[in-house]
Order: structure tokens, then sequence, then C-alpha cells
């Protein structure tokens, strides 16, 4: 028990003398995250969408070439940012292009690096996202939309992407989660997010597992609140449990319920005599072809 004491008080002593600086780096992280999470989500979108593109042997020749082209550069781009870890990513990315550009491709803003990275990496995820959420609509819909004259463009737009984003919500939460998480290799370029607060701070004072264990509540209560989030948005997206008909058309309210004429309901148009008379065919049993 002294050591989670001691534990608390030197966590209170770090949280009162470098709150701003934390608060800094929890800033950082939620702005790198969100931004890079949208740009990325754009990235999968478009890579998503241009991967399924309907490809026939009735095409011409040079759309089904510049199609296996895109779709070769596409699982190329996939394959190579989903294979390598991001830290990584980040020295090629940051330190690889002025290197081989002798200084004429280079980053002069921290931020645009950061967020070209970890855009490029979560748009390499998304994309298979986005795949995998177009192909599991029910195909009968897009013969259906053809049927009815639609093109491609306004099928995926109308009919097919409305239901394939909320199969694929999920999968972006997640994405954004990640991403609070894994900005922290960012301090490989020099961007200062929570990760690199704790770094500096650390190295200042040498209390390494107070200053981690603040680290580790504290993304752990940014991905707890992400996913709080998420399913409100998931629920919203679902609509209500159940429907009520509307109480003011009454045509709506008569919906299902019309019954035979003999019994005198409030909403058959035919006249008196045309009741009267199908209600003595109907006791007599007389059939259609009786004069």
């Amino acid at each position: 028990m002294d050591k989670f004491a001691k534990l608390g008080q030197d966590m209170v002593l770090l949280w009162s003398k470098y709150k701003l600086m934390y608060w800094a780096g929890i800033w950082n992280t939620l702005k790198l995250a969100f931004i890079a999470t949208l740009i990325g989500c754009v990235i999968g979108l478009l890579c998503g969408v241009l991967n399924t593109i309907p490809c026939t042997k009735n095409d011409p020749p040079l759309k089904r070439f510049f199609l296996k082209l895109l779709r070769v550069v596409i699982r190329v781009y996939v394959e190579v940012f989903r294979g390598t870890p991001m830290v990584l990513q980040s020295v090629f990315i940051y330190y690889g292009l002025p290197y081989f550009s002798n200084n004429a491709l280079r980053f002069d803003n921290i931020w645009t690096a950061a967020i070209l990275i970890v855009s490029i990496n979560t748009g390499a995820y998304m994309a298979e996202s986005v795949r995998g959420g177009i192909i599991s609509i029910d195909p009968g819909q897009t013969e259906g939309a053809k049927a009815i004259g639609m093109t491609h463009v306004q099928t995926m737009l109308y009919v097919i992407m409305p239901q394939a984003l909320r199969n694929i919500i999920p999968q972006i939460g997640n994405n954004y989660i990640i991403n609070v998480k894994d900005t922290s290799v960012m301090f490989i370029i020099g961007f200062t997010d929570f990760f690199a607060q704790h770094r500096y701070i650390v190295g200042v004072n040498n209390m390494y597992f107070p200053s981690a264990t603040i680290e580790m509540i504290a993304y752990l209560t940014l991905t707890l609140a992400a996913s709080f989030l998420l399913r409100l948005v998931e629920k919203w997206m679902d609509g209500p449990d159940n429907y009520e008909l509307v109480q003011v058309d009454a045509l709506t309210m008569s919906a299902g319920t019309y019954t035979h004429p003999s019994r005198k309901t409030p909403f058959d148009e035919q006249n008196k005599e045309y009741r009267e008379r199908t209600r003595q065919l109907l006791k007599h049993g007389r059939m259609r072809g009786d004069r």
C-alpha cells in the first residue's frame, strides 16, 4: 500500500507541475488523430470505390487496362502501408524525401508531415474496409438500380454507399482510436504530442513510471470516450427500435384493416345497393356464372 500511496503522490506532483504540458500534448494528439482519420477516410473511400468499378470483357480494352493498372497501384499501396510499422513510414517520408531529392522535397511544417503520414497509413486500412462494405451489399440492389436506368455513379451514391457507410462506421471508429494511440510514434520526427511531452518531462525529473501511469490513464480515458461517442453515432444511424402509425391520415389508419362491405366499414366507397346485393350473393351461395 505504501508503494501505491507513493505512486499517487508522485503522479499528483507531476500533474500539478506539468499539467499545462500534458494538456498541450493531449490537445495535439486529439487534433492529429481527428484530422488524419478524416483525411484517411476520404483516401480509403476513393480507393475502395475505384477498386470496385465493374470491369467486364465487353468493356473497351483501354478501359480494362486502366482499371487493372489502377487496382494494381491500389493493392501495392494498401499492402505496403499495412505491412510496415508507422514509425518506419515516418522515417522514410520525413527523412527519406529530402535524402533522395537533395532537400528539394522536405517538410518545413511538422504538422503537415505528421498529418500526411498518419492519413496515408489510415487510408490504407480504410481502403479495404470500404471495399468490404461495398461488396457486402446484396448484388440484387445493384441489379435493381441498373434496371431502373441508374448509372454506376448514381447507384454507388444513392443505393450502395448509404448502406455501406453504416457497415463501416465501427471500423472508422476503430481507426480513430488506433490513431489516438499510434500518434505517439510521431515523436520520431519531432512532433510534440502527448507521448512526446511525457518523454520530455521524464528527461527533466527522471520520474518515468509515475509519468507513464498518467499517460496510460489519459490514453484509456480518451479511447473510452471515443468508444462511447461512436456507439451514440451508431445508435443514431440505426434509428428508433419501433415505429408508430401516423394518427392523422385516415387512409394510413385504415391500411391493412379493410373488411367485407357487409360490416359497414366507413372506408367503403361502394353504395348501399351494391353492398346489399353482395351480401345476398354470399348468403345464398350464388356463383359468378349464375343468372
